[in-house]
């Protein structure tokens, strides 16, 4: 095997981007966001959004706003709030973090996804902006998504959106006094145009029938 080579160029690093698409705006995490976000992730029934989070739920709104002022001036993590369209509120966050931009790698993750995003063709639109972001305006050659090997949504989400399995990391750390084995996976940049193609023919509104259910399945494209 012999070393191959790479133009060293660096990525750009996160900036302050508007992401927008037919279901979803993804802006820069802001302190004022926080309120729509506890709404939405506190209420009863919601506890399980916590399970493989390494924080919360919040003992209260205060204790939860808090922490989101401090991820709004975070650069690694870099956080951007999802907003729905359609109802006009903040249904979620996501990041990007473990940014190296002289090897052009970024990982895309600490995702929470109220009720509104969850299964939702918003949530998979979120995922297609920050990877096209990702790949075309920052520039990455590896784009990462990491998981709890025991969170089997999160498991089947990396897959669908067209992320490769790469193995597991055992005993990688310890969350909320518990072991984590994480399971890794990546995309790269020559992977990108046929992930994109994919998410796009999903995401058309040809693809949804008059009651917004999918025709095709994201895997099956």
């Amino acid at each position: 095997m012999t070393h191959v080579p790479v133009d060293p160029t660096a990525a750009r690093l996160p900036y302050d981007a508007t992401l927008r698409g037919r279901h979803v705006e993804l802006t820069r995490l802001e302190p004022g966001h926080a309120r729509d976000l506890h709404d939405a992730s506190h209420r009863e029934g919601a506890e399980g959004l916590w399970t493989y989070l390494a924080e919360g739920p919040f003992a209260n709104a205060e204790a939860f706003e808090h922490a989101i002022a401090l991820k709004a001036v975070s650069l690694d993590p870099f956080y951007f709030a999802i907003r729905d369209l359609e109802s006009g509120r903040i249904a979620g966050h996501c990041a990007f973090l473990r940014i190296f931009p002289e090897h052009r790698s970024i990982e895309v993750g600490n995702i929470l996804y109220t009720p509104a995003l969850q299964r939702s063709a918003g949530g998979t639109e979120a995922m297609y902006l920050l990877a096209r972001h990702a790949f075309e305006d920052l520039g990455v050659r590896r784009y990462e998504w990491k998981c709890n090997v025991l969170n089997a949504p999160s498991y089947r989400a990396a897959l669908r959106y067209g992320f490769t399995f790469e193995g597991v990391f055992r005993q990688h750390m310890i969350v909320k006094g518990c072991n984590r084995d994480t399971a890794w996976f990546s995309m790269l940049d020559s992977e990108w145009p046929a992930r994109r193609a994919s998410l796009e023919a999903w995401l058309a509104p040809g693809n949804f029938d008059e009651a917004g259910r999918q025709r095709s399945k994201l895997s099956m494209l």
